[in-house]
């Protein structure tokens, strides 16, 4: 016959949705710390600024590459940058840069790090 399953408590609800929720966020909300951004740019990684190229003409870190985010995976392959290549991205605010971090992970990168906005990086310099 049928067993009676045991009401789950409260407790196990709210975690349960915690999980859920959990498992939602992107994983690049987890970054954005201007120091783990500079000990990688400083160890000459790839630097991707994915905004326009009139915000990357007002200003940008030395040695970024100017890719706006909507192109990032076409580029990458057209610039032969492989997968497993350590890229660090950023854009103005870190939403951008967790966008083109989210294409380049469905699409196989390994090794990608959101740096977040371009003003906390040169602030935190």
């Amino acid at each position: 016959m049928f067993k009676k399953s045991m009401p789950l408590s409260v407790q196990s609800i709210l975690a349960l949705l915690v999980l859920f929720a959990a498992s939602l966020m992107p994983t690049w909300a987890a970054e954005q710390e201007p120091s783990v951004a500079w000990e990688k740019i400083d160890r000459g990684v790839t630097l991707i600024d994915v905004r326009t190229a009139e915000e990357f003409a007002a200003g940008h870190i030395d040695g970024a590459i100017n890719i706006p985010f909507e192109n990032i995976v076409s580029e990458l392959a057209k610039r032969n940058i492989t997968k497993d290549s350590e890229i660090v991205l950023y854009c103005r605010s870190g939403n951008r840069s967790g966008m083109a971090q989210e294409s380049l992970v469905k699409q196989g990168y390994s090794n990608t790090y959101n740096a977040g906005g371009f003003d906390s990086l040169i602030s935190a310099r």
